[in-house]
């Protein structure tokens, strides 16, 4: 298994990064030039929408708690699995590790990533939303497997499986495996502050028993447990994280510092390593960042295809928030915590200040020995944190599995895969190589981000065209149910000139 991982860690690097073992191949790595690449040109076709549209996106989703068209969850469900996927261990693990890999400068690239990332969320959603099908059973589905195939044409529809498969791919490794392996290390952290020894396959049975009460009853039981979850948790994260940092004031500004300067290399200029280190800071933040939002992955428009809309530009617009909540509020939070809590962390026999830098600490046992230090029982605080954003991730990516798998063999397929994915989440708890569990995460998530990135530049002409209409005239573009271009349906209580029976009927 250890010789996998290395090979993994390889070909992950070079994805990435660039390099082949000690060889730089390319500058910067493959993925991240297409990743950074698309948000920038959707960024520039969408004249900067996710910085002039993030407020009004805010009313959008507080009006939509309740749907207004067909679908299967509300807008604001659909937000809420969307960010049940990407609020997980990419928030706590996923920073300490960048930070590990890449110094305090990778957040910087992690912000960079998620401004341009608000862009191509907003376009994948929006698609997702105006190429959905409705099938004879009912059921809504949608997703880039689905705008490729409608989108696109016949054609292309090995994308759209090629799409499916690295989905299937990436939901076990970074949406389950990793998920559940996250929370066995806080929970046997936490555990050892009171000298007690939790075995990993506890936790999994735990864990795996959670989520089959909840995904048995498909995307409406998902979505409802996300809308209550979800809030809650992100909320009582960041009190707790303002907490630390409240206590911890006097650091902050050096912690600010030591971002910007790991970004563009001013703390390593003097030793002539400023070009490794921005490299290094730029892979690690790219890679973490997109582990943790998601955005341009195809991951989250299957969630926002499912809501009650027929509004693909205000659903496209509300999806732009979960990548804003999920990388510039939360992993901004992690981030400052890790690095303005001092204390003395042990380090290969030795002893440094920080918990990022210490040998002996990894991915979320970083993060927890941070708030173990920083707050009264800060270790249980990222327990249950850890606990619950693994769970909703878990959950939610069991979702996008579920309809990859279904769009490749059929429909029936559904139920027989809810149970195989609980199946998932225990054996996740069992891994003991985590670093090269998350390279290998690296690795899955760009097998569907490729095939979705071509097929978001293909479409781009498509997602202006129609957001460029709508900003003019208010009218909506047909979906793929035999909807014709025309206004927004009414909302519950306004005025609809198109029903005799309203005030407002014009004839």
């Amino acid at each position: 298994m250890d010789a996998f991982f290395n090979a993994a860690t390889t070909f992950s690097d070079f994805l990435w990064g660039g390099n082949w073992g000690d060889t730089r191949i390319l500058p910067v790595g493959i993925i991240t030039i297409a990743l950074l690449g698309t948000g920038l040109i959707f960024m520039v076709l969408l004249r900067g929408r996710p910085l002039r549209r993030l407020v009004p996106a805010v009313g959008e989703l507080w009006s939509g708690r309740k749907g207004t068209g067909e679908g299967e969850i509300s807008p604001w469900n659909a937000l809420s699995t969307a960010l049940s996927g990407q609020v997980g261990t990419g928030n706590l693990a996923g920073v300490a590790t960048a930070i590990t890999l890449g110094g305090p400068g990778a957040i910087f690239w992690m912000w960079v990533t998620a401004l341009f990332g608000m862009a191509a969320a907003y376009a994948e959603s929006s698609l997702a939303v105006r190429f959905r099908e409705k099938h004879p059973d009912g059921h809504f589905h949608g997703g880039p497997m689905y705008y490729i195939k409608n989108g696109l044409g016949k054609g292309w529809s090995w994308l759209a499986i090629l799409f499916c498969l690295g989905c299937i791919l990436s939901a076990v490794a970074t949406g389950g495996a990793i998920q559940a392996n996250s929370v066995t290390q806080s929970a046997v952290e936490a555990g050892s502050t009171l000298g007690l020894d939790i075995p990993n396959w506890a936790v999994g049975l735990v864990l795996a028993a959670l989520v089959f009460i909840v995904i048995i009853g498909g995307i409406k039981s998902i979505g409802n447990v996300a809308g209550k979850i979800i809030p809650f948790m992100a909320a009582a994260y960041i009190l707790a994280a303002l907490y630390v940092l409240v206590t911890h004031a006097g650091h902050i500004p050096m912690a600010f510092m030591q971002i910007i300067g790991g970004a563009f290399g001013w703390e390593q200029a003097g030793g002539g390593l400023a070009g490794y280190g921005v490299l290094a800071a730029i892979r690690a933040g790219v890679a973490r960042g997109l582990f943790s939002n998601e955005a341009g992955q195809g991951s989250a428009p299957i969630a926002h295809a499912a809501a009650q809309t027929k509004n693909p530009v205000k659903q496209g617009e509300i999806a732009m928030l979960g990548v804003f909540i999920d990388t510039m509020i939360i992993c901004t939070m992690t981030a400052l915590v890790i690095l303005v809590v001092e204390g003395a962390y042990p380090s290969a026999g030795g002893v440094v200040s920080y918990a990022w830098q210490s040998a002996d600490l990894e991915a979320s046992a970083i993060t927890t020995a941070a708030y173990a230090e920083g707050m009264p029982g800060g270790a249980w605080v990222i327990l249950a944190a850890q606990g619950l954003f693994a769970f909703t991730t878990i959950i939610g990516w069991s979702y996008y599995a579920e309809q990859c798998a279904t769009y490749v063999v059929g429909d029936w397929a559904a139920r027989p895969f809810r149970f195989l994915w609980v199946g998932v989440a225990f054996g996740g708890t069992l891994i003991t190589n985590v670093a090269g569990l998350w390279r290998f995460g690296d690795i899955a998530n760009a097998t569907m981000l490729l095939p979705n990135v071509v097929a978001l530049l293909l479409l781009s002409g498509v997602v202006v065209a129609y957001t460029k209409r709508f900003d003019k005239t208010g009218e909506l573009p047909p979906n793929w149910n035999g909807d014709v271009w025309g206004s927004e349906p009414p909302g519950p209580g306004e005025p609809d000139p198109s029903d005799p029976n309203d005030p407002s009927y014009k004839g």
